[in-house]
């Protein structure tokens, strides 16, 4: 996912590919799902490229949400939580987005990047598409396939709405 397409809803398309492999026949799913492996791969690597080049220079605007500060808060963070962070940011929208930027901005070494990219690009496709292989036949899920990729939507955004609400709360209560 690069910078400029946080919007894309990445796990419904992906349970929606396999779905389509396994009603359609059209596509082999291994054939599919390797390259979309190196799609993510890829585009998480040039999205790490561009934070590291320029993520740094977007640290230096002083401003309420961008600063210095949180460059060097951002650095650490990855130094502590990096290879968690990327794998697990394939699996929340936008956060998938902006986790290689932001990890490229922050010095994340890249050959550690690149591991648990790799990695965190397997699980999240691998999981995706055999889901909507093995379950795109379903009767069920064939008469069901708006709400359900509705459903996907709403399950993927919903750890990041409940973190925001209950970092706000902690705030509030704080203050």
């Amino acid at each position: 996912g690069l910078v400029v397409m946080p919007f894309l809803p990445g796990d419904s398309l992906l349970f929606a590919a396999g779905a389509l492999a396994a009603s359609t026949g059209a596509m082999d799913p291994w054939l599919l799902g390797g390259l979309l492996f190196i799609a993510a791969v890829l585009g998480d690597t040039l999205n790490y490229h561009i934070g590291k080049y320029i993520g740094p220079r977007v640290f230096e605007i002083e401003s309420r949400f961008i600063n210095k500060k949180h460059l060097i808060a951002t650095q650490q963070f990855f130094a502590k939580h990096g290879g968690k962070t990327i794998i697990f940011a394939r699996f929340v929208p936008f956060a998938r987005t902006f986790a290689p930027f932001v990890a490229g901005a922050g010095s994340m070494n890249y050959k550690y990047f690149l591991t648990y990219n790799v990695v965190g690009a397997f699980c999240w496709i691998g999981s995706f598409i055999t889901l909507g292989y093995l379950f795109g036949n379903m009767p069920i899920v064939k008469e069901n396939f708006t709400y359900l990729i509705f459903g996907i939507i709403i399950l993927s955004v919903l750890p990041g709405v409940i973190g925001f609400a209950r970092q706000k709360l902690k705030k509030q209560a704080s203050a």
